[in-house]
């Protein structure tokens, strides 16, 4: 039974060893981190991965509600998120980060502070998300849908502007869900 597949293999020109080779195509994946409103059925994440997965290109999303830039680490989810990027098998990874709606004052279990702690924490996403070598893109928060007097109450505006600070000073691409959102 071994003779007439090696003789098989030897005239398809295929490789005689029994080691794993790189994939003929070229895929891509995705990963989502983030809070509630990236999270499977509570935020913008299911849909995504569910309308953008192809035979190219897998998505993961690791959202969980009620996380901050703090306790979504503490917890450990971001060190799943690190060990999913840096599992391997794909051409490149991205990891799409959006937290902040949790980083607010209020709960102090889980804010952050916005001139310090918030600014440090997505930074240091950033950094090892490289480090695990996929390539970061940073998303601001989405804009609540709180009104007052007729008018869009934006209580999320300074965690949005820090985080496209950010992306300006690391040359991080941005998707602005906040501007989009509002």
């Amino acid at each position: 039974m071994l003779k007439p597949l090696l003789i098989a293999a030897a005239l398809l020109g295929l490789p005689l060893t029994a080691h794993a080779q790189e994939p003929i195509f070229k895929a891509s994946k995705i990963v989502l981190v983030g809070d509630s409103t990236v999270a499977v059925n509570s935020g913008w994440g299911g849909a995504f991965c569910a309308t953008h997965v192809t035979s190219n290109l897998a998505c993961v999303n690791l959202g969980r509600g009620g996380r901050s830039s703090r306790t979504y680490r503490e917890e450990g989810s971001w060190a799943l998120a690190l060990k999913e990027i840096s599992a391997g098998g794909f051409d490149e990874t991205f990891v799409l980060i959006q937290l902040g709606h949790n980083d607010q004052p209020g709960r102090p279990e889980r804010s952050t502070d916005l001139a310090t702690e918030f600014p440090v924490n997505m930074r240091r996403f950033v950094e090892e998300a490289r480090a695990a070598g996929a390539k970061p893109v940073l998303v601001t928060p989405l804009i609540r849908r709180q009104f007052k007097d007729g008018q869009v109450f934006d209580d999320l505006a300074p965690w949005a502007e820090a985080i496209r600070k950010l992306a300006a000073e690391t040359n991080t691409p941005l998707v602005d869900l906040h501007a989009l959102s509002r």
